[in-house]
């Protein structure tokens, strides 16, 4: 029999079915198996970006937050205005640097947000006192856990 023969059992179209779909379903097995070391070869890559997700949500709150604090009516008390503007200004930057605790590696930037927190907290105190306005009711910082009962 020649090559070319039409009557060859390889060309008949169920070997052709069977061989296409042997050829997909390892087109499928090989993406399959590409997602699954792609994921062991980087396993840091989802929880990375999703922690800096989170921080980026929480940083633009906090931002949020702020601006819209900021955005106070001027009332023609000097010292009420600048503070009216000045303590969501530093409630913004202990939110950012709780975020900062919450979602941050670098053991400088940490120890920097803590001292953020510490110094603006004490700042919007100093702020309340000399206008004598009362003081908000102390709270657990949010990067803080709370022990269990």
């Amino acid at each position: 029999m020649s090559e070319n023969c039409s009557s060859d059992a390889s060309h008949s179209p169920t070997r052709y079915m069977h061989a296409l779909s042997i050829a997909v379903g390892s087109f499928v097995v090989a993406g399959l198996l590409f997602s699954v070391i792609s994921a062991v070869a980087a396993p840091e890559s989802s929880p990375s970006l999703s922690r800096e997700a989170r921080f980026l949500s929480a940083n633009q709150a906090a931002m949020d937050k702020m601006m819209a604090g900021m955005s106070v009516k001027p009332n023609g008390n000097v010292d009420g205005d600048f503070t009216a503007m000045m303590i969501p200004h530093h409630q913004g930057a202990i939110d950012m640097a709780q975020a900062e605790l919450l979602y941050g590696h670098n053991e400088q930037l940490r120890r920097i947000a803590q001292q953020i927190i510490v110094e603006q907290q004490q700042e919007i105190i100093a702020m309340r006192l000399a206008l004598n306005q009362s003081l908000p009711p102390s709270a657990a910082a949010p990067d803080q856990q709370s022990a269990a009962p």
